[in-house]
């Protein structure tokens, strides 16, 4: 099978495990609506605020999962280049991000997208996770973690790819994932500009 027939097979299974909402399913099983509680977004995040630590693991675990499997197939598996790597990747974002399963709205996809780096580039991920830890612990606004993770990623990739250690089709997909996050953040920056961002208060 040629590799174009192959990404396009992918793309379909990529975007249908993506569409599966496991942060909104994990809610359900502590009786939690997401799309009714704390921000109403369908995202870990939302979770943990409205279900505990030990729901959030579960359900961010998952949601990174779908993101990081169809691209593990598509690398080790299907032996794609990388470009068809990150378009396998870039459908289990899309279905994260507006999946089949609930109308198409769907969440942020920092986790996804995360799932998607820690295939082709693991050493990224202990970048921004630190930075999301130091930027949490300082606000308490899981926004600002997500948004610190993803520009030191950014620039970290970015310092990778110029040093010739990184594919240009795996940088191009940092920079596209980050421009998708800041913008499905918009809401949350102009909160925080405003001064009315939601903190955490609870932490376990």
């Amino acid at each position: 099978m040629s590799p174009t027939i192959l990404t396009i097979t992918l793309l379909v299974p990529g975007y249908l495990l993506g569409s599966l909402p496991f942060s909104y399913l994990v809610a359900r099983l502590y009786g939690v609506d997401l799309r009714q509680v704390g921000s109403g977004n369908i995202g870990a995040a939302n979770v943990w605020r409205s279900c505990g630590f030990g729901a959030f693991v579960l359900a961010l675990t998952a949601d990174m999962l779908k993101g990081m499997l169809p691209t593990l197939a598509a690398l080790h598996v299907s032996h794609l280049p990388p470009a068809a790597v990150i378009l396998v990747g870039l459908s289990a974002i899309l279905g994260h991000t507006f999946p089949l399963f609930l109308g198409f709205r769907g969440g942020k996809a920092v986790a996804t997208s995360a799932g998607v780096l820690l295939a082709i580039a693991p050493l990224l991920i202990i970048a921004g996770l630190i930075s999301w830890v130091i930027a949490f612990l300082i606000t308490r606004i899981s926004s600002v973690g997500s948004l610190s993770a993803a520009l030191i990623e950014c620039v970290a990739g970015t310092a990778l790819y110029v040093s010739g250690r990184l594919d240009l089709a795996y940088i191009l997909y940092i920079w596209v994932a980050v421009g998708l996050i800041i913008y499905l953040h918009r809401g949350n920056i102009q909160r925080l500009l405003a001064g009315t961002e939601r903190r955490f208060k609870r932490l376990s």
